[in-house]
């Protein structure tokens, strides 16, 4: 079967779905706002997504890529939003300045690798980093495992991105299987495992916020 006439489809589905999921963090926000804070939520998907969204848009650049500069842009956008919201109802502003210096530092170090690589072997060597960036990013959240595993709850976990996570990265490792782009496949098959691991957490310790929500409606 020829996949390669599917490559405009898969592309656009991969693309509509990867701004599906970067719409997720509008529920986040929400919760935040209707809490009046952000007490309690770790910054890092969208702080972490502003500065891949970056990263991969150079990636993007330097294969020519439409689809995944279209997805990226987009991503950028959005996750700026997100991590507005979270600012202003931070009650730590000074500890989130610090981090997004940090952050701004980190990724301009990577964006001034990209300028002065050699052209022949940027692709690769740079596609090596975003790749290990990205993956660092989708297990980010495994980081609070133990705190999970303690305390038996899942809340700390952003749920929306997650789920949709599992779904997108599944239809990138098509669209890389395609254009037989090794980083692409590469990037996929591991995040979408990391994903699935991640969503067994909510089946095996369901959220208590939902618990004590549904005994308030019983």
């Amino acid at each position: 079967m020829n996949l390669e006439a599917y490559k405009e489809i898969v592309a656009t589905c991969a693309s509509i779905s990867t701004m599906g999921q970067m719409l997720a963090g509008t529920l986040i926000c929400k919760d935040i706002y209707q809490k009046g804070s952000s007490q309690g939520v770790d910054p890092m998907p969208f702080l972490g997504g502003i500065g891949m969204c970056i990263l991969m848009l150079q990636y993007a650049l330097i294969v020519r890529d439409p689809a995944m500069i279209n997805v990226n842009v987009f991503g950028l956008l959005t996750n700026v939003a997100y991590m507005a919201v979270y600012y202003y109802f931070t009650p730590h502003t000074k500890d989130t300045r610090t981090l997004i210096g940090k952050a701004a530092v980190f990724v301009a170090a990577f964006l001034v690798y990209a300028q002065v690589e050699n052209p022949e072997k940027i692709e690769f060597r740079y596609g090596l980093i975003v790749t290990a960036l990205l993956l660092l990013l989708i297990a980010s959240p495994l980081v609070h495992l133990g705190e999970i595993i303690r305390t038996k709850n899942t809340d700390i976990l952003p749920f929306p991105l997650i789920f949709m996570g599992t779904f997108v990265s599944f239809q990138w490792l098509l669209y890389g299987l395609i254009i037989n782009n090794g980083f692409v496949i590469f990037q996929n098959v591991v995040g979408f495992t990391l994903s699935v691991i991640q969503l067994s957490l909510f089946a095996i310790y369901p959220s208590k916020s939902k618990k004590d929500s549904q005994r308030k409606t019983d």
